[in-house]
Protein backbone atom coordinates (compact mmCIF):
# COMPACT_ATOMS: atom_id res chain seq x y z
CA UNK A 1 0.00 0.00 0.00
CA UNK A 2 1.25 3.47 -1.08
CA UNK A 3 1.47 5.64 1.87
CA UNK A 4 1.02 9.18 1.69
CA UNK A 5 3.33 9.62 -1.06
CA UNK A 6 6.34 8.69 0.30
CA UNK A 7 9.18 6.56 -0.94
CA UNK A 8 12.95 6.17 -0.97
CA UNK A 9 13.65 7.30 -4.81
CA UNK A 10 14.95 10.21 -5.79
CA UNK A 11 16.63 11.66 -8.91
CA UNK A 12 19.10 14.27 -8.90
CA UNK A 13 21.69 15.64 -11.97
CA UNK A 14 23.93 13.00 -11.49
CA UNK A 15 22.69 10.25 -9.93
CA UNK A 16 19.04 8.31 -9.73
CA UNK A 17 17.76 5.89 -6.92
CA UNK A 18 14.50 3.70 -8.03
CA UNK A 19 13.01 1.58 -5.24
CA UNK A 20 10.41 -1.16 -6.56
CA UNK A 21 7.64 0.96 -5.10
CA UNK A 22 7.89 3.45 -8.26
CA UNK A 23 8.60 1.05 -10.54
CA UNK A 24 6.45 1.31 -13.71
CA UNK A 25 5.96 -1.31 -16.62
CA UNK A 26 5.40 -1.35 -19.99
CA UNK A 27 6.57 -3.96 -23.15
CA UNK A 28 8.79 -2.71 -25.40
CA UNK A 29 8.75 -3.43 -28.93
CA UNK A 30 9.60 -6.87 -29.32
CA UNK A 31 8.85 -8.23 -26.41
CA UNK A 32 5.85 -10.58 -26.22
CA UNK A 33 3.97 -11.78 -23.24
CA UNK A 34 6.56 -10.27 -21.56
CA UNK A 35 7.14 -6.66 -20.23
CA UNK A 36 9.93 -3.85 -18.75
CA UNK A 37 10.93 -1.73 -15.81
CA UNK A 38 13.13 0.95 -17.97
CA UNK A 39 15.68 1.67 -14.75
CA UNK A 40 17.97 4.27 -17.18
CA UNK A 41 17.72 5.16 -20.24
CA UNK A 42 19.98 7.66 -22.88
CA UNK A 43 16.81 10.00 -22.11
CA UNK A 44 18.36 10.76 -18.65
CA UNK A 45 21.79 11.24 -20.16
CA UNK A 46 23.11 7.68 -19.54
CA UNK A 47 24.87 6.33 -22.83
CA UNK A 48 23.56 3.10 -22.15
CA UNK A 49 20.03 1.45 -21.21
CA UNK A 50 19.07 -1.33 -18.58
CA UNK A 51 15.61 -2.55 -17.73
CA UNK A 52 14.24 -5.46 -15.96
CA UNK A 53 12.38 -7.67 -18.29
CA UNK A 54 9.74 -9.35 -16.52
CA UNK A 55 8.26 -12.67 -18.82
CA UNK A 56 5.27 -15.35 -18.73
CA UNK A 57 6.04 -18.20 -19.31
CA UNK A 58 6.04 -18.72 -23.08
CA UNK A 59 7.07 -14.84 -23.23
CA UNK A 60 9.88 -13.78 -25.82
CA UNK A 61 12.24 -10.70 -26.71
CA UNK A 62 13.08 -10.24 -30.41
CA UNK A 63 16.76 -9.26 -30.75
CA UNK A 64 18.14 -5.95 -30.46
CA UNK A 65 19.59 -3.32 -32.78
CA UNK A 66 22.44 -2.93 -29.93
CA UNK A 67 25.21 -5.37 -28.32
CA UNK A 68 23.21 -6.73 -25.24
CA UNK A 69 24.43 -8.23 -21.50
CA UNK A 70 21.14 -10.46 -20.20
CA UNK A 71 21.60 -11.47 -16.66
CA UNK A 72 18.79 -13.77 -15.14
CA UNK A 73 17.73 -12.89 -11.64
CA UNK A 74 15.01 -15.84 -11.58
CA UNK A 75 13.02 -18.38 -14.18
CA UNK A 76 13.85 -19.90 -17.19
CA UNK A 77 14.99 -18.62 -20.45
CA UNK A 78 16.27 -20.14 -23.67
CA UNK A 79 19.19 -19.09 -25.40
CA UNK A 80 19.53 -20.54 -28.74
CA UNK A 81 22.84 -22.44 -29.60
CA UNK A 82 23.31 -22.20 -25.74
CA UNK A 83 20.61 -24.03 -24.00
CA UNK A 84 18.61 -22.75 -20.82
CA UNK A 85 19.62 -19.89 -18.76
CA UNK A 86 19.18 -20.16 -15.24
CA UNK A 87 18.71 -17.78 -11.92
CA UNK A 88 22.87 -16.26 -11.73
CA UNK A 89 23.67 -17.49 -15.35
CA UNK A 90 24.05 -14.90 -18.15
CA UNK A 91 24.52 -13.84 -21.87
CA UNK A 92 26.57 -11.65 -24.35
CA UNK A 93 24.99 -10.87 -27.54
CA UNK A 94 27.18 -8.52 -30.18
CA UNK A 95 25.29 -5.83 -31.96
CA UNK A 96 23.59 -7.46 -34.91
CA UNK A 97 23.12 -10.41 -33.34
CA UNK A 98 19.56 -12.08 -34.42
CA UNK A 99 19.36 -14.52 -31.49
CA UNK A 100 15.35 -14.18 -29.63
CA UNK A 101 15.21 -15.53 -26.20
CA UNK A 102 12.04 -17.24 -24.84
CA UNK A 103 11.23 -18.11 -21.40
CA UNK A 104 10.51 -21.52 -20.19
CA UNK A 105 8.57 -20.26 -17.34
CA UNK A 106 7.92 -17.09 -15.09
CA UNK A 107 10.99 -14.73 -15.21
CA UNK A 108 12.96 -12.42 -14.82
CA UNK A 109 15.97 -10.93 -16.36
CA UNK A 110 18.49 -7.52 -16.08
CA UNK A 111 19.38 -6.35 -19.20
CA UNK A 112 21.95 -3.73 -20.32
CA UNK A 113 21.76 -2.61 -24.38
CA UNK A 114 24.33 -0.26 -25.76
CA UNK A 115 25.83 0.90 -28.66
CA UNK A 116 28.77 -0.15 -29.38
CA UNK A 117 32.04 1.77 -29.82
CA UNK A 118 34.93 0.83 -32.37
CA UNK A 119 38.18 0.40 -31.24
CA UNK A 120 40.60 0.84 -34.37
CA UNK A 121 42.81 -2.54 -34.02
CA UNK A 122 40.26 -4.35 -31.33
CA UNK A 123 38.61 -7.40 -32.75
CA UNK A 124 34.93 -7.17 -32.85
CA UNK A 125 33.45 -8.88 -29.46
CA UNK A 126 31.55 -11.99 -30.38
CA UNK A 127 28.61 -14.06 -27.97
CA UNK A 128 29.57 -16.10 -24.96
CA UNK A 129 27.68 -16.98 -22.33
CA UNK A 130 28.10 -18.24 -18.54
CA UNK A 131 27.09 -18.71 -14.62
CA UNK A 132 28.75 -16.22 -11.85
CA UNK A 133 28.24 -19.83 -9.63
CA UNK A 134 31.29 -20.54 -12.14
CA UNK A 135 33.36 -17.09 -11.87
CA UNK A 136 35.89 -16.70 -9.19
CA UNK A 137 35.63 -14.71 -6.83
CA UNK A 138 38.89 -11.38 -6.56
CA UNK A 139 39.18 -9.67 -3.39
CA UNK A 140 38.60 -6.02 -4.15
CA UNK A 141 41.66 -4.33 -3.01
CA UNK A 142 42.89 -7.32 -1.27
CA UNK A 143 40.00 -7.21 1.34
CA UNK A 144 38.60 -10.70 1.33
CA UNK A 145 35.04 -8.87 2.71
CA UNK A 146 34.50 -7.54 -0.45
CA UNK A 147 34.47 -9.82 -3.59
CA UNK A 148 34.31 -9.19 -6.95
CA UNK A 149 32.91 -11.50 -9.89
CA UNK A 150 33.80 -9.97 -13.55
CA UNK A 151 31.33 -11.35 -16.24
CA UNK A 152 32.36 -9.81 -19.02
CA UNK A 153 36.01 -10.74 -20.66
CA UNK A 154 38.58 -8.19 -19.33
CA UNK A 155 39.98 -7.18 -22.82
CA UNK A 156 39.73 -4.29 -25.05
CA UNK A 157 37.16 -6.24 -27.43
CA UNK A 158 34.80 -5.14 -24.79
CA UNK A 159 33.64 -1.54 -23.94
CA UNK A 160 31.47 -2.06 -21.05
CA UNK A 161 32.00 -4.52 -18.20
CA UNK A 162 29.28 -6.30 -15.91
CA UNK A 163 30.47 -7.28 -12.19
CA UNK A 164 28.75 -9.01 -9.50
CA UNK A 165 29.97 -7.89 -6.24
CA UNK A 166 29.33 -9.26 -2.59
CA UNK A 167 29.81 -7.43 0.96
CA UNK A 168 29.99 -9.29 4.03
CA UNK A 169 28.08 -7.82 6.65
CA UNK A 170 29.76 -4.25 8.09
CA UNK A 171 32.05 -4.26 4.87
CA UNK A 172 32.58 -0.85 2.75
CA UNK A 173 34.45 0.49 -0.04
CA UNK A 174 37.94 2.03 0.96
CA UNK A 175 37.67 5.06 -0.65
CA UNK A 176 35.00 7.27 -1.89
CA UNK A 177 35.66 6.82 -5.78
CA UNK A 178 34.67 9.43 -8.62
CA UNK A 179 35.49 8.95 -11.75
CA UNK A 180 34.89 9.06 -15.53
CA UNK A 181 33.20 5.78 -15.99
CA UNK A 182 29.09 5.67 -15.36
CA UNK A 183 27.46 2.81 -13.71
CA UNK A 184 23.86 1.05 -13.90
CA UNK A 185 23.32 -1.23 -10.31
CA UNK A 186 21.09 -3.29 -9.59
CA UNK A 187 20.42 -4.92 -5.88
CA UNK A 188 20.22 -8.36 -6.04
CA UNK A 189 20.25 -9.46 -2.03
CA UNK A 190 21.15 -7.72 1.25
CA UNK A 191 21.14 -3.85 2.13
CA UNK A 192 23.26 -0.89 2.96
CA UNK A 193 24.03 2.64 2.50
CA UNK A 194 24.67 4.36 -0.58
CA UNK A 195 26.15 7.69 -1.09
CA UNK A 196 25.31 9.34 -4.32
CA UNK A 197 27.56 12.97 -4.29
CA UNK A 198 26.49 14.55 -0.83
CA UNK A 199 23.21 11.96 -0.54
CA UNK A 200 22.90 9.66 1.65
CA UNK A 201 20.58 6.12 1.01
CA UNK A 202 19.51 3.46 2.66
CA UNK A 203 19.26 0.86 0.07
CA UNK A 204 18.21 -2.96 -0.71
CA UNK A 205 17.09 -5.72 -2.70
CA UNK A 206 15.54 -4.32 -5.85
CA UNK A 207 16.49 -1.10 -5.98
CA UNK A 208 18.10 0.31 -8.49
CA UNK A 209 21.04 3.10 -9.12
CA UNK A 210 22.40 4.67 -11.89
CA UNK A 211 25.53 7.20 -11.23
CA UNK A 212 26.95 9.48 -14.29
CA UNK A 213 30.60 10.09 -14.45
CA UNK A 214 32.35 11.61 -11.98
CA UNK A 215 29.43 11.42 -9.07
CA UNK A 216 31.27 11.07 -5.97
CA UNK A 217 30.00 6.89 -4.56
CA UNK A 218 30.53 4.80 -1.78
CA UNK A 219 28.66 2.19 -0.40
CA UNK A 220 28.77 -0.14 2.96
CA UNK A 221 26.84 -3.25 3.75
CA UNK A 222 24.26 -3.72 6.49
CA UNK A 223 22.61 -6.17 8.25
CA UNK A 224 22.96 -9.62 9.18
CA UNK A 225 23.23 -11.01 5.32
CA UNK A 226 25.77 -9.79 2.44
CA UNK A 227 24.75 -7.37 0.45
CA UNK A 228 25.17 -8.33 -3.59
CA UNK A 229 24.87 -6.31 -6.66
CA UNK A 230 24.94 -6.31 -9.98
CA UNK A 231 26.98 -3.45 -11.22
CA UNK A 232 27.80 -1.87 -15.29
CA UNK A 233 30.37 0.45 -15.95
CA UNK A 234 31.70 1.96 -19.52
CA UNK A 235 35.17 0.45 -19.82
CA UNK A 236 37.93 0.58 -22.24
CA UNK A 237 37.62 3.44 -24.19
Amino acid sequence: MHEFGLTRSSYRRDHLLQTPDTFVRAPLPGMNKATAVVHVAPSIGARFMQYTAEFEAGGTLAPAAVQRFFYVLEGEVLCPGHGVLHAGDYAYFPEGCETSLSATAASRAAVIEKHYQILEGAAPPVFFAGSENFIQAQPLMNDPSLAVRALVPDGVSFDFAVNIMTYQPGASLSMVEMHVMEHGLLMLAGSGIYRLNDCWYPVAAGDFIWMAPYCPQWFGALGKTPAKYLIYKDWNR
